[in-house]
């Protein structure tokens, strides 16, 4: 059965993402490393009270050329460009997995071999990039090392509370976290006429309950 890995928040820019975030959550986020495969670098914060759960802040790294494929998590999408323009927003979770062969669904597209400094991992990807369930299909990893990145990290002070969904095929989405074992881990709601699906997430943090979409 699949677990909850991170979290995925998306900015236009890492340095002032990251300042935006510090900022909501009141404490600092850790440096992560570059994914050369995908042309993104990223931040991390461990999410305590869960054993290796983190938050993952990641952005296109400029200095970087661009990969032979769309990138992880629709970044390369201009609407999803336009709507991180503001602000940040959460766009996806990935959930860890044992046997990536036998868990991931079709919706997951292929599976890939990553790595950044000491870790390697496989992770699945869709051929355009855009996370499934419109990002409330977790993407599926499997880490190749003893440890993944959280376990690495110090206690940030953060806990995630609860983890939300709105689509409006609410009963799609519950299907398939059914076959993964993730059921559980997200409530889902429909959206309204007209809404997008979105992807919400509780944290209590040094400064209170803060609300991540």
């Amino acid at each position: 059965m699949a677990e909850i890995d991170h979290l995925v928040i998306a900015a236009r820019d890492l340095d002032s993402g990251a300042r935006w975030l510090e900022d909501r959550l009141g404490v600092p986020l850790l440096p992560g490393g570059a994914h050369a495969a995908m042309g993104t670098h990223n931040r991390l914060l461990r999410l305590d009270g869960d054993e290796g759960l983190y938050l993952e802040l990641i952005a296109i790294d400029p200095a970087a050329p661009a990969p032979g494929r769309p990138r992880w998590f629709g970044l390369d999408d201009p609407a999803l460009q336009a709507r991180l323009a503001p602000r940040p927003h959460l766009v996806h979770w990935v959930a860890r997995s044992d046997d990536l062969a036998r868990e991931a669904l079709p919706a997951h597209g292929d599976t890939l071999a990553m790595r950044r400094g000491a870790y390697s991992w496989r992770v699945t990807l869709t051929a355009d990039g855009q996370p499934p369930g419109a990002g409330l299909v977790p993407t599926l990893i499997q880490w190749d090392v003893p440890h993944n990145p959280a376990e690495r990290l110090p206690e940030s002070g953060c806990t995630l509370m609860k983890l939300e969904g709105f689509h409006p095929d609410p009963a799609a989405i519950a299907a398939d976290l059914e076959k993964l074992g993730l059921a559980r881990q997200l409530a889902l709601f429909p959206t309204g006429p007209g809404e997008a699906p979105q992807l919400v997430a509780y944290l209590r943090t040094p400064l209170g309950l803060v609300e991540l979409d």
